[in-house]
């Protein structure tokens, strides 16, 4: 039966409802949670609650038609990823456009980075990395993130997503080891739906999750796993 929004109250019962799925990784110390700001930190946090593990970010920025902001036609993530969509979607963009569009997304990402306490990038190797966000509707993001991450050496790769555009299921599995979604819809036009409260985080709201999860804050937060 095809489910039908609302389906969660918040981000925060989907996070539950995740922790349930992988309840196997709980406690373990050589295993990171990592949102992807901002939506996906609100899901995090109630992971890491569940299941008592260490919550990061990891900055990873969408890129939108000029013409058409709602529209994603790539993303951005750390190490130098540039990831591109529909080919059709960019035809009409110069070179000299496409670079000015990833400078400006590169340019807020390295903020977030900054302001999030992203982890170091050496101290990821050799862990199981999943990684959470609030909805995949065009897969941008979340690919470009997997694609970023991977390059680290992670002992394995996961996904945990509450909501996801069936279109894209095939192509998620083959980034990861591990994927748990508890939504898989036809032609998902937008997450907010699939969400009784769907409120918008700010810089603040998402420092405060994480500080809440039980991680440092601001330029003295370190990234890693303690043990």
């Amino acid at each position: 039966m095809q489910p039908k929004p609302p389906l969660w109250r918040g981000r925060t019962a989907a996070g539950r409802a995740l922790a349930e799925r992988w309840a196997d990784l709980r406690g373990r110390n050589d295993t990171l949670l990592i949102a992807l700001p901002r939506g996906g930190v609100a899901v995090g946090a109630a992971m890491a609650d569940g299941l008592g593990l260490p919550l990061a970010t990891w900055a990873v920025r969408k890129i939108t038609d000029p013409g058409w902001p709602e529209v994603a036609i790539g993303a951005v993530a750390p190490g130098g990823v540039v990831l591109w969509g529909d080919p059709e979607q960019v035809t009409g963009l110069s070179h000299q456009q496409r670079s000015q569009l990833v400078r400006q997304q590169q340019a807020e990402l390295l903020r977030r980075q900054s302001r999030y306490g992203d982890p170091d990038p050496r101290s990821l190797a050799g862990l199981h990395l999943v990684v959470v966000d609030d909805g995949i509707a065009t897969g941008q993001t979340a690919r470009a993130a997997l694609v970023s991450l991977r390059r680290l050496g992670p002992a394995s790769l996961g996904l945990a997503v509450p909501v996801v555009d069936r279109r894209l299921v095939a192509e998620l599995e083959a980034l990861v080891e591990r994927l748990e979604i508890l939504a898989v819809v036809p032609h998902l036009q937008a997450v907010g739906p699939w969400y009784e409260r769907f409120e918008q985080l700010d810089d603040s709201a998402v420092i405060k999750l994480l500080a809440r999860a039980g991680q440092l804050t601001g330029a003295g937060r370190r990234g890693g796993v303690e043990s």
